[in-house]
């Protein structure tokens, strides 16, 4: 008993897994190749603050410039009309048609995408997964101009069947009454802009979705799951996160596409209750309509609205983090 007390007693002690990782990292960025790294690094997230603080501060100056001109309420006034003296103009009509297009494009998009990415992920043979992957991937490479004039030519000539069916259904809500006119109207710019932003969600998805791990599907497929089971338990909790994230850069291409909306639109710059009827607008689009023919002070007036985009794009990027952050069971560490 003395001997092994005192044989476990001189044992030496076993390092701390803390102090041994500090004392690597310590090792690691002595050497030169690690601290030039680490300076590039740290010097890359400091050049893109500046240059976001940078942004932020020509458009808030130009902005205020211009909003200490206008006669009108800047957030609430109905009207742009930069070329008179006084001016007055406001972004009530611009926020609306943003958001509504926006949200149209993402009721639209998201639960396809995630349908597609599953279906290639789960599903599709591997004959035809990789061609099909390799086609969506081909659609987010189209310009956003070439998805403009396929709208304008092709999606809104053929819109026609679809507001009818709607008007004639769904017309009694006031969404969907229609008037018989061209369909170039907030309908039409949700679904085009679905189509443009789909395969970028489904991209990323697909390859969230290729990382679940092996074990989670063959522990619910031991226990009697099905296929759909498999996906609901261990697949989609997994990747809810990269989902969440997927769904958010397609958000910030609706939010701030230009030509396909300004080619298919027809705005009048008012609100209607209709989806179906022409009007309203986007920032992007009067941004883009109107910029050639603006005066200094029209300019100044469309780079306030674009301050307001940029606003509006951080706080949505911002609520998507705060959502991934605050939900521990979205990491897939946790799944």
């Amino acid at each position: 008993m003395d001997i092994s007390t005192k044989t476990t007693d001189a044992s030496p002690p076993t390092p701390q897994p803390a102090a041994a990782g500090k004392r690597g990292a310590a090792r690691s960025t002595s050497r030169p190749g690690d601290r030039i790294f680490l300076g590039l690094s740290r010097g890359s997230g400091i050049l893109l603050l500046v240059i976001m603080a940078a942004i932020a501060v020509f458009l808030t100056y130009r902005a205020s410039l211009a909003i200490s001109k206008d006669h009108g309420n800047f957030l609430t006034s109905f009207e742009w009309n930069t070329n008179i003296d006084p001016p007055v103009f406001g972004i009530a009509v611009l926020a609306f048609g943003t958001v509504v297009s926006s949200v149209i494009a993402m009721a639209l998009a998201v639960p396809i995408a995630v349908a597609i990415a599953l279906f290639l992920t789960h599903y599709a043979p591997r004959r035809m997964s990789g061609p099909v992957a390799y086609v969506v991937d081909l659609l987010a490479a189209v310009p956003s101009i070439v998805y403009g004039l396929w709208g304008a030519l092709v999606l809104v000539p053929h819109m026609n069947g679809l507001f009818g069916w709607l008007n004639d259904y769904f017309g009694w809500t006031g969404i969907f009454s229609w008037d018989g006119g061209a369909p170039r109207s907030m309908l039409t710019v949700g679904i085009l802009l679905a189509i443009m932003i789909l395969p970028i969600i489904t991209n990323v998805s697909r390859e969230v979705f290729r990382q679940v791990p092996q074990m989670h599907e063959e522990a619910a497929l031991a226990l009697g799951a099905t296929r759909w089971e498999v996906i609901r338990m261990a697949v989609l909790p997994f990747g809810r996160s990269g989902v969440i994230s997927a769904s958010m850069l397609g958000l910030g291409r609706a939010l701030g596409e230009t030509m396909a909306v300004a080619t298919v639109l027809s705005p009048d710059f008012d609100i209607h209750a209709s989806l179906l009827n022409p009007g309203g607008g986007t920032f992007a689009q009067n941004i883009a309509s109107k910029f050639g023919e603006a005066t200094e002070q029209g300019r100044d007036a469309l780079i306030a609205s674009g301050l307001i985009l940029f606003v509006i794009t951080l706080l949505v990027n911002g609520a998507a983090r705060a959502i991934i952050a605050r939900r521990k069971e979205y990491s897939g560490a946790n799944a």
